[in-house]
């Protein structure tokens, strides 16, 4: 029998602070540029003290921005770079599962699109192998980037002064004894990422585990995610693990090209 929606009891689970919030912002979706916040008081049905704590709260986290000479509140640049992550992921999605489905049912392994976040990458689209031994996941799984194909695939197209960010002070975990730990090795197989234009893990992550990445590049050209194919070991080492790069940076150059990129050159497998 199906739990019917209480008011009464959601309104104990949530903050009456986040709700107002979320009502402010949405009132900047009925076509109103500036407001101010006498405005939003009267709106939202808050004392004008509280509706200023907010307004202060997100101005505070760029959320919104005052105009100096009105007083008034406008979204700030972190609302526009929210709404273009959210139209990346869309994009990404409706661009990448036509070709993952083919890349899947051609190699009969897992394959996973992952983006960087800071020092770890987080999969967000996948496709499981239809063997019976397969590796086990779940979209929004992270890992850290230092020990995956798609991570380290990730770090090796950043910028040089985003990449040094990245690193600096990095204390790399082990997961397994064929994890890089040390920075000079990690900084030298990223520089072998770029040579070849794809990457790979072998047992780096967890024993037993392989994979290849190629990169995803938007219509800019810029990197923005990784496609990989991923498998037990007993599949997938040495020339049979390589064997998988080609069709894995084919299927990169595939969606890319669906994000309206248009470069045609490759990386060597």
């Amino acid at each position: 029998m199906p739990v019917m929606d209480d008011p009464v009891r959601r309104s104990h689970s949530t903050l009456s602070s986040v709700s107002n919030a979320a009502r402010l912002l949405k009132e900047y979706s009925k076509g109103n540029r500036d407001i101010g916040v006498t405005e939003l008081s009267r709106r939202l049905g808050i004392g004008k003290s509280t509706a200023h704590r907010l307004v202060n709260t997100l101005a505070s986290e760029g959320i919104l921005e005052q105009d100096p000479h009105t007083g008034t509140y406008r979204l700030g640049l972190v609302m526009y770079e929210l709404g273009a992550s959210v139209s990346l992921h869309a994009d990404l999605h409706e661009a990448c599962s036509p070709v993952i489905d083919h890349l899947r049912n051609a190699t009969k392994e897992t394959v996973q699109i992952a983006v960087l976040d800071g020092r770890e990458v987080v999969y967000v689209e996948r496709r499981e192998s239809q063997q019976t031994l397969r590796l086990f996941g779940r979209v929004g799984f992270r890992n850290d980037a230092h020990c995956t194909s798609t991570g380290k695939l990730l770090l090796a197209s950043l910028q040089p002064h985003a990449l040094e960010v990245t690193l600096n002070g990095w204390r790399l975990k082990p997961h397994t004894p064929h994890t890089i730990i040390r920075i000079d090795l990690l900084r030298a197989e990223l520089s072998e990422v770029r040579r070849k234009g794809w990457a790979e893990n072998i047992n780096e992550s967890e024993m037993g585990v392989a994979s290849v990445a190629a990169p995803v590049r938007n219509g800019m050209g810029e990197v923005i995610a990784a496609v990989s194919v991923a498998g037990p070991l007993q599949r997938l080492t040495g020339d049979s693990l390589r064997r998988f790069a080609r069709p894995c940076i084919d299927a990169g150059v595939a969606i890319s090209r669906r994000l309206g990129y248009h470069d045609k050159s490759k990386g060597r497998p």
